[in-house]
């Protein structure tokens, strides 16, 4: 059983209830009274009706991943109730509206029951009915202070930040917070053991989701043109790029915009739009997802062989086909590291929380316009939308973008000539031009066969020759990239490689196994193509577990083509179920892997029980 800020708790209401600001009211109460915490919303792709949970997991210790099962059931649902029963600890807690009772069938003994007549509550309490429906959801974080001893004047701030300028949405929200609260602490032993408590050690934190992160990423890079077609999960990173540059991008005596954002037609049309705003000089991106990046492949294969700066965010979903929207995975690692027809080979970062996302942002641009060539940011739903507990984010004032080898009008006119594709340096990398610079710097940009002067071309021995520098300029790229994050402490020779969301889950598990007298060591990937350091940890191991959210292991098969690795190292940990990787998936595919027992390492709070019969191998 959970201890003193360590406690998982799981809401469950019916999608379009209202209950979004209630449980992200909850979970940044807790935050405030410095707790490390995070929240997961899990809902579904349709817009109203169907159910949908939210999890918070508080922990001292900093280990927030998801965990399979919860402390503390908020059940407001009646459709869910089975579910939502089966799904908490044994010695954990329910909430639920005992305004109607609650069928015997779903009672447990290990678990205790606390029933709060919310329902009628609101009804005696407020007239309108929409009123009623929303504020049965603020009354429930205030019977949450008295059960969890939350803080309520930290959840009466948070309301002021939210309504100070609305004062009779303050006054309901204030009201049912205290209906809930009351009636707890009149009718039940409050707080319970498993309550929280305020820390004098406040940690220099935000909170904030990964797209908000990635959008200002792109602010401080100097971004001005993003192209887009709505799709989720990635949505809200171009919603968030748009209200930054209302805020920072327009001149205030002019109001003149100084930003383009478009909603194009497609996402062939946005990656298009991308490409020639790139091929101008700016600084460009399109965020998207997996079906977005099936239709981008033959653009972005024309940036790459043309070597036209582009930064292309791809928020990972499930799929195949459209997969489920809200949902999430790591399935498109392969489709971006060659998207396109034909040769490509595509520098990736994996980002493995926001802080990542902003700093990979500023990152990806750089190495657009120094490299030439697209470069995929590949997070995912759950670093996207979910809201993640991360360090202030830092900056340097004195950083100046990275334009790369850029001719200017002074250079031009002392050339004797100038061809776009001729590697001067032997670096694989050309100088480029910027339209209008000047007449000299002129060229045609072909996506057809063009030899190293820009003349079009299908001689083979010309082809070729562009080709093989490509291929050298993108494998030179290792230097540029950020290097893996090697974790070697245990000296033992068994280790884990991974990448992305995939983190946190991965250090508490390697916290428990190493309380268990099993100590592993761990390589997080955050680019590709792999450094010469990645090569190095992949030779130390006689085992090697690859943690990844797909069925098919691509970071497996990335590891195979890209290093020198004995496949037979490689083992595959799974989890493509499309909700964020749990401590215990890991330790149970590890655990299955080594044929331990799950009962000798897992204890009850970690146990890989899934009542909700997500698949994982």
């Amino acid at each position: 059983m959970a201890t003193s800020n360590q406690i998982a708790i799981k809401i469950a209401t019916p999608n379009g209830s209202g209950s979004s600001s209630a449980n992200n009211l909850l979970m940044k109460s807790i935050f405030g009274m410095g707790i490390p915490v995070s929240g997961k919303n899990l809902f579904p792709s349709n817009i109203q009706g169907l159910p949908t949970w939210y999890e918070i997991r508080a922990n001292q210790d900093g280990f927030t991943s998801r965990a399979l099962k919860a402390d503390f059931m908020v059940a407001l649902n009646a459709e869910t109730y089975e579910q939502d029963v089966k799904d908490v600890r044994k010695g954990g807690y329910l909430l639920y509206d005992n305004s109607w009772p609650l069928d015997e069938r779903l009672h447990r003994d290990d678990i205790t029951l606390l029933g709060i007549p919310f329902s009628k509550l609101c009804i005696e309490q407020f007239e309108k009915p929409r009123a009623r429906t929303l504020m049965k959801n603020i009354a429930y974080v205030g019977s949450m202070a008295a059960f969890l001893n939350i803080d309520m004047e930290t959840i009466r701030q948070q309301l002021l930040k939210k309504y100070s300028a609305k004062q009779a949405l303050m006054d309901s929200n204030h009201q049912a917070l205290q209906l809930g609260f009351n009636f707890a602490r009149d009718n039940y032993t409050c707080p319970l053991p498993i309550h929280l408590s305020p820390t004098t050690e406040i940690p220099d934190a935000i909170m904030i989701d990964g797209n908000t992160a990635a959008a200002l990423g792109c602010l401080f890079a100097g971004a001005t043109v993003g192209a887009w077609y709505p799709i989720t999960p990635s949505t809200s990173l171009m919603d968030s790029f748009g209200a930054l540059c209302q805020r920072h991008r327009v001149d205030k005596e002019s109001g003149q915009k100084k930003f383009s954002i478009l909603q194009a037609e497609d996402e062939i049309a946005a990656i298009g739009i991308v490409v020639g705003a790139g091929w101008n000089g700016a600084r460009a991106f399109t965020a998207t997802s997996g079906p977005g990046i099936s239709l981008m492949t033959e653009f972005t294969g024309f940036a790459y062989y043309t070597e036209i700066p582009a930064v292309i965010f791809d928020v990972q979903r499930v799929g195949p086909s459209t997969g489920m929207p809200t949902r999430t995975l790591q399935g498109d690692i392969l489709s971006c590291a060659f998207a396109s027809h034909g040769d490509t080979r595509h520098p990736l970062l994996f980002p493995k929380d926001p802080e990542e996302c902003f700093h990979f942002a500023v990152k990806a641009f750089d190495l657009a316009e120094r490299i030439q060539t697209p470069i995929f940011v590949l997070s995912d739903l759950d670093i996207g939308m979910n809201d993640w507990m991360c360090p202030t984010l830092s900056w340097d004032d004195a950083y100046r973008p990275d334009r790369g080898k850029l001719l200017t009008r002074e250079e031009l006119e002392k050339a004797a000539q100038y061809f776009r594709y001729v590697d001067r340096d032997g670096d694989g990398i050309c100088a480029r031009t910027l339209p209008g610079t000047h007449a000299r710097g002129a060229y045609f940009t072909r996506g057809s066969g063009h030899n190293k002067f820009g003349g079009y071309t299908e001689d083979d021995v010309e082809y070729q020759e562009v080709l093989e520098r490509l291929k050298a300029k993108i494998n030179d790229a290792t230097q540029l990239l950020p290097e893996a994050d090697i974790n070697r402490h245990s000296g033992e020779k068994m280790a884990i490689v991974s990448l992305g969301s995939c983190d946190m889950a991965i250090r508490e598990a390697l916290d428990l196994f190493a309380r268990r007298g099993l100590p592993l060591d761990y390589m997080r990937i955050r680019s590709f193509p792999f450094g010469p350091e990645v090569e190095r940890f992949l030779s130390r191991y006689e085992r090697i577990f690859v943690i990844e959210m797909n069925r098919d292991g691509q970071l497996r098969s990335l590891l195979l083509l890209d290093t020198n690795v004995d496949k037979e190292k490689l083992t595959s940990i799974l989890y493509y179920g499309g909700l964020p990787l749990s401590c215990a998936h890991v330790m149970a595919g590890i655990n299955r892997s080594l044929r331990i027992p799950a009962e000798e390492t897992i204890d009850d709070n970690l146990r890989a029980e899934n009542a909700a019969g997500e698949p994982f191998s």
